[in-house]
């Protein structure tokens, strides 16, 4: 027997600045990142089962079954709080895969932080952060719902606040091999530690992306998309890539440089938001009927 469907945001995110500080005796890189939530993303379908069953209900291109995050997901919820229901999952992607804005990672807390509440689990932020991360660095970020300053492998957060701006997001249309960018002998490695009021304060510290001039030179395509949209401000990528973005300060002014954007590319509009629609579907969710 399966219950009605209900919808859930999976917001995207942007990386404002991204150093990498140092590296753990593991090899692990050790990073320094503000994780800037938007209001913009994918949406997860969710349909309880009482057979047990967890399955994926329709084909996401380039995300096959037994690679899928929000599958990993709902088995490990299950798993740690020893529950009998299952689940179909649908997911309509809007977030470029690859593209250094967190789908993936996004699409798997939505799938714990719902089911956490549609199966009646009862496990707190805590616990479900704790296995956000056994699934991916960037997972906890969505699980906890609030932008923030990350330190560690990405998994040490503190919320920020942040302006809420708008952005011009571009994807060029290319898929960036992350494993090979972080073992690229012209990677920075040893950048200065930051602290959070440095980086409010914009205390003269230069915050950027250290996987910039390596992306540049390895993908023309990405290269151009920097280059293109560099002509209205400061662009940067996200991530290891490959989406950059620049700072568009009103919703006018990001249709504006959207609509000129070249045909190769891909455009989107996105606000930058201090706490994740996530949690506002929770809460109504949770609200009394």
């Amino acid at each position: 027997m399966t219950q009605s469907w209900t919808l859930w945001p999976a917001p995207a995110k942007l990386n404002l600045f991204l150093h990498i500080v140092g590296r753990r005796a593991d090899g692990y890189h050790l990073l320094q990142t503000v994780f800037q939530l938007l209001d913009w993303g994918d949406i997860v379908r969710l349909r309880v089962r009482t057979d047990g069953q967890i399955a994926r209900v329709n084909d996401v291109p380039g995300v096959p079954m037994e690679d899928d995050l929000c599958l990993r997901a709902a088995h490990a919820l299950r798993e740690r709080c020893g529950g009998r229901l299952g689940v179909d999952v649908g997911l309509d992607k809007h977030i470029p895969l690859g593209g250094g804005l967190g789908g993936g990672s996004s699409d798997a807390a939505t799938v714990l932080v719902a089911l956490n509440d549609l199966w009646s689990a009862g496990l707190s932020p805590d616990q479900l952060a704790g296995i956000a991360l056994e699934l991916g660095a960037d997972v906890p970020v969505f699980v906890r719902g609030y932008s923030a300053w990350a330190e560690g492998i990405g998994e040490k957060l503190t919320p920020i606040a942040l302006r809420e701006r708008y952005y011009v997001i571009v994807d060029p249309g290319v898929s960036v091999a992350t494993g090979a960018l972080f073992q690229a002998p012209e990677l920075t490695r040893n950048s200065p530690p930051l602290t959070i009021s440095d980086y409010l304060s914009g205390s003269g510290t230069a915050t950027t992306n250290a996987f910039t001039s390596v992306v540049r030179a390895g993908y023309p395509p990405l290269a151009a998309a920097i280059d293109w949209l560099g002509q209205f401000g400061e662009a940067r990528l996200t991530g290891t890539g490959g989406c950059v973005f620049v700072d568009a300060e009103s919703a006018e002014r990001a249709d504006e440089i959207a609509r000129q954007c070249p045909a190769n590319f891909t455009a989107y509009r996105a606000r930058g938001v201090n706490r994740s629609l996530l949690l506002d579907a929770l809460e109504y969710n949770r609200r009394p009927t």
